[in-house]
């Protein structure tokens, strides 16, 4: 199996009256657009499982950190469609971070998905992945260590949106179900906690769109 090099991730929260707009944005301009630039490499949109709350999260697959700061790349981001002019500013909650994967044990994706961001850079912990991999119901986890440096290079997209949240570090565990995410956090809760997740109600995410750059280029 390869390891994915590195990803991106990407949090807002969306006002329930312009969830539509906002869905129809990815699906039909923005994540194809990512996609196209050279470094992406596939694309999965994620919405929270929080009852009134239109939080999505958006996950890329990259083909390395230096994606982050590439030429194609800032040059999309300086130069927003006019309906990524009209989404971003509406956006709430914004956080986002990339780099590289530092840790990934088992395959594919899951049905859910729980994202912990960490208060601190993350250090290999392969026994810790595994661990989590093993737990029943449970098909993936991975590491990410955060490249701030490029991740929070000034852009007129960025400015469209008025601050990011910033972390160091990213957990993201795949489940079959739901109900197996929970488990893994109590089961593994110190050591996870160490890693340096923040203590809160877990929040479960389910898919609602993917793109792979193969099927753009088909």
């Amino acid at each position: 199996m390869t390891m994915r090099a590195a990803m991106l991730a990407i949090w807002s929260d969306v006002a329930p009256e312009r969830e539509a707009d906002y869905l129809h944005w990815l699906a039909r301009e923005h994540t194809a657009e990512r996609i196209g630039i050279p470094g992406f490499e596939a694309v999965r949109v994620l919405r929270a499982g929080l009852p009134g709350v239109c939080r999505f999260l958006i996950l890329y697959d990259l083909a390395g950190p230096a994606v982050l700061t590439s030429p194609a790349y800032l040059a999309r981001l300086n130069s927003p469609t006019p309906w990524t002019q009209r989404i971003m500013p509406g956006l709430g909650r914004f956080a986002r971070g990339g780099g590289r994967v530092l840790e990934e044990v088992g395959r594919g994706q899951g049905a859910h998905l729980l994202a912990l961001r960490l208060g601190q850079r993350p250090q290999t912990n392969r026994a810790l992945l595994e661990a989590i991999a093993a737990q029943d119901r449970i098909c993936a986890a991975r590491l990410l260590d955060i490249d701030l440096a490029g991740t929070e290079v000034g852009t007129e997209e960025k400015g469209l949106r008025g601050g990011d949240e910033s972390f160091p570090g990213l957990l993201l565990i795949e489940a079959l179900d739901a109900e197996a995410l929970p488990r893994v956090l109590s089961d593994q809760r110190d050591a996870i906690l160490a890693l340096g997740a923040r203590e809160a109600p877990p929040v479960v995410y389910s898919p609602v769109f993917a793109l792979r750059k193969a099927e753009l280029e088909s």
